[in-house]
């Protein structure tokens, strides 16, 4: 393990400053820096603009009540270890300390190296609990669900890169996985014990997603009242999942080939540049080099990115996983509702195995649910059970032509387009997600279109 990821950071919230290096003496801990808070403001100003691994809480604390610091601990980091120190009262109960969620609680004075151990054993079982939550995450998401000869070859690369540190391009149709992929990859890693952060760049406008990318300082724009750590920061010595990394804008693209060439990044408002040890692991359902051609991404960005190419299959590409991913579909539903696992008639199967699948692997979710919920108290599901609809064959296109006296092709594409809007928004009750997903589109494409269209939303 390198420097940068074995170095941990432990905040230290008392009224004055412990006498020396309490981890100097600490064999195996690796390198610990502590961080002194002796206010209230001091303590959430480190919580939210430094990378902190472990706290310290001395009692009594002069500038608040300890169950306002704590609360406001849990409130912005709840992932934070706490080590309540507290020599001079009785022992408070055990369902205080409970109700308070520190990891540790130490009622008498006991010598330095001592409070520096319960620190670090603290922060060990916050690991071992995270590797735990991050193996047991990735198998409740099915992420190997799948024997047939495509999946075995991605749990073979997954295998293989794991415990790699290389970044990982991961391509595939929307809904075919590529989020279960990347928990797959960060959960084979030597990063599983820490939580890995995902991130979707489509889903966020341009002008927030550099904050949440990278973090501010304090009145670094109007409204940033407070120092706020980015998304890289909140990942270090762990992974970042960049989802649709194709919708990011080409500012952005620079300065995330500048964090992936010097491993660090500067926040906005700040000239000082933050050190950040993270695996990054990308995904996108475009293909990126016909958007290098278009000049819509960077081609330097997208070699960086893609070290390690890992492709998705489409549902479609292996309908011999379906049985498989049904049944561990149904027997999740049947434990987050209580209640026997339902079962498939062999006609349904062997309908479900034909289905072309345009939404892939969540739609197959979804139209599970769909059935388990609308099959009442019956045990076994038949394909009357499931609304699979056809896919659209575009049968008006056929009936188009061009006049003799000529037409205005782009008056008559945006007509197209506005009804087409306009029906998928009627079938939808409204509905701009549903409206969005049945015209196999983002949703936030199909807002776009509503303004510039000006369809009646």
């Amino acid at each position: 393990m390198d420097n940068l990821s074995a170095f941990r950071v432990v905040l230290w919230i008392a009224d004055q400053a412990p006498s020396g290096n309490v981890f100097a003496n600490q064999e195996d801990s690796g390198p610990v820096q502590l961080i002194l808070a002796t206010k209230f403001s001091a303590t959430l100003d480190a919580i939210r603009t430094r990378s902190v691994d472990a706290i310290l809480l001395h009692l009594p604390f002069a500038d608040c009540n300890a169950e306002e610091l704590l609360n406001a601990i849990r409130d912005q980091r709840p992932e934070i270890p706490v080590v309540l120190y507290e020599p001079r009262v009785v022992r408070r109960s055990e369902a205080e300390i409970q109700r308070w969620g520190v990891a540790r609680y130490i009622a008498s004075a006991v010598p330095p190296y001592y409070l520096a151990q319960s620190v670090l054993d603290a922060m060990s079982s916050e690991n071992e609990k995270a590797d735990d939550v991050a193996v047991t995450g990735a198998r409740e998401r099915g992420v190997m669900v799948g024997s047939s000869p495509a999946m075995r070859q991605v749990a073979e690369v997954i295998k293989l890169i794991g415990p790699r540190r290389c970044t990982v391009l991961i391509t595939g149709d929307t809904g075919s996985g590529k989020e279960v992929a990347a928990r797959a990859i960060h959960a084979a890693s030597t990063r599983a014990n820490r939580r890995m952060v995902a991130v979707n760049c489509a889903a966020l406008p341009d002008n927030l997603l550099e904050t949440e990318l990278f973090g501010h300082t304090k009145g670094a724009f109007t409204g940033a009242v407070n120092a706020r750590i980015g998304l890289f920061e909140q990942a270090n010595r762990s992974t970042i999942f960049l989802d649709e990394i194709g919708e990011l804008p080409m500012p952005l693209q620079a300065k995330l080939l500048r964090v992936l060439q010097e491993r660090e990044i500067q926040r906005i408002g700040s000239s000082k540049t933050v050190p950040v040890d993270v695996r990054v692991i990308a995904a996108s359902n475009v293909n990126l080099l016909e958007a290098v051609a278009q000049r819509r991404f960077r081609e330097d960005l997208y070699y960086r990115l893609n070290v390690v190419g890992l492709q998705i299959p489409a549902l479609r590409e292996r309908t011999c996983d379906i049985p498989e991913l049904a049944d561990y579909f149904l027997a999740r539903i049947a434990q987050l509702e209580g209640g026997e696992a339902k079962t498939l008639a062999p006609e349904t199967v062997a309908a479900l195995v034909r289905y072309s699948w345009p939404g892939n692997v969540r739609q197959l979710e979804h139209v599970l649910e769909s059935a388990v919920a609308l099959s009442g108290a019956r045990t076994i599901l038949y394909p009357g059970d499931f609304d699979l609809p056809a896919r659209p064959q575009y049968s008006g296109i056929s009936v188009l032509d061009v006049p003799e006296n000529g037409l205005n092709f782009e008056e008559l594409i945006a007509d197209i387009e506005r009804r087409l809007l306009e029906r998928a928004l009627a079938r939808c009750g409204g509905n701009k997600s549903r409206a969005a997903d049945l015209l196999q589109m983002k949703r936030t494409t199909l807002i776009s279109k509503f303004k510039a269209l000006e369809v009646c939303a």
